[in-house]
């Protein structure tokens, strides 16, 4: 790692120290592939005639890709089929991103680290197979205990089920869970499930 991720890596460490269970964002987080999906969705609304604004994207982080696909219909005023959107989207991103994938590399040294000492999770928005796929790719698919993604709860970010029922998988109190995000969805939904967060594009 460069310094500047050993800084960060060392950072987390301490940040982790008080709590029982680590809860991991994937795209964006775990994983630095959010110009990826950005590409993906970008390609998957040209389809439907629209010119997608990628910074749509930056706003609904974390979000289930059909309600990202819901967004983009609403605001674009195109009717479409949400769940055929998203189903395209992510063939997209598997088709011809997934393998490319590069870790966080000090979100996910600090991971492997923790492993072993505190519990650890993924939440995410996105698919289970293309979250399979993500995390395998850069190698931490193993070191999970469970795997919190779109679906799973009737809302996703940035309502707090997602983190709630992680917590529950693991037997952990939400407030002994720390939760790593990059974008604003993920950190409302971890303050209203009352657990630890931190933005790692922040540190």
């Amino acid at each position: 790692m460069s310094p500047e991720s050993q800084r960060k890596f060392e950072q987390l460490n301490l940040l982790a120290e008080s709590y029982d269970a680590l809860l991991f964002d994937v795209d964006g987080t775990l994983a630095d592939n959010m110009d990826a999906h950005k590409q993906a969705y970008k390609a998957a609304a040209k389809q439907y005639g629209v010119e997608l604004d990628v910074n749509l994207i930056d706003e609904t982080a974390g979000w289930p890709t059909v309600a990202v696909a819901a967004e983009i219909s609403k605001r674009y005023a195109v009717d479409f089929d949400h769940e055929e959107f998203s189903t395209l989207k992510s063939t997209i991103f598997r088709d011809e991103y997934v393998f490319k994938t590069k870790p966080v590399d000090y979100v996910v040294e600090h991971l492997k680290y923790q492993k072993g000492k505190k519990h650890i999770a993924a939440v995410s928005g996105g698919t289970r197979t293309t979250l399979s796929m993500t995390l395998n790719t850069i190698g931490v698919w193993d070191d999970l205990e469970t795997l919190v993604c779109a679906g799973d709860t009737p809302e996703g970010k940035p309502s707090p089920q997602p983190f709630l029922l992680a917590a529950s998988q693991l037997n952990i109190a939400p407030e002994k869970c720390l939760v790593y995000e990059d974008g604003v969805p993920g950190v409302e939904g971890a303050k209203a499930a009352g657990m630890g967060w931190v933005r790692i594009d922040e540190l």
